[in-house]
């Protein structure tokens, strides 16, 4: 692959959009299981349904703080449950900014991690595939948790974000001879 200008940032965006998009649909459908379902688990699974949606919140949060030290408003306690509404602007609000973090970043650009975190170094957007696939990861095995419950999980494909965000036109056939 060959270095490109920076420019045209629309692809980028629709990543961060849809990972986003994803994990909020994922959490307000979570927020109507019971406390039962919320704590199945499944072979190959970070934990419990609970367990992970906590876990990909974190995360997120986790690599905008690693990148420029911010928070959301309202951190999330380490210890605690939070609430699915205080998941859900955590989720929001690291979207937003790991967005941000994505456009900013350059060939170049590289996270110096502080204390707590051990001190290692690396390249910005490698980071940044970390945050796209281990939060497709985690949805995934959850997925795989409500499939085995009984239950269709949402969907969070691309082609359902393109539905939902009115991307999807249906258009006529070509009249013949033309191509």
């Amino acid at each position: 692959m060959r270095e490109t200008e920076p420019g045209d940032t629309s692809v980028l965006t629709t990543l961060f959009a849809h990972n986003a998009w994803a994990t909020l649909k994922l959490l307000s459908f979570c927020a109507h299981l019971s406390d039962a379902q919320l704590d199945a688990t499944a072979i190959g699974g970070f934990g419990s349904i609970r367990d992970t949606l906590r876990h990909i919140v974190r995360a997120e949060v986790s690599y905008v703080e690693r990148v420029n030290g911010k928070l959301p408003p309202k951190p999330l306690a380490p210890n605690q449950v939070p609430p699915f509404e205080v998941l859900k602007d955590a989720a929001r609000w690291a979207g937003d900014e790991l967005l941000q973090v994505a456009i900013s970043a350059r060939n170049d650009t590289n996270v110096r991690q502080r204390p707590p975190r051990p001190r290692i170094e690396y390249k910005l957007a490698s980071l940044m595939v970390q945050a796209l696939t281990h939060s497709t990861e985690h949805r995934t095995q959850i997925s795989a948790i409500i499939t085995q419950l009984g239950i269709e999980p949402p969907d969070m494909s691309g082609w359902q974000y393109m539905q939902e965000i009115g991307e999807l036109q249906e258009v006529g056939e070509e009249p013949e001879g033309a191509s």
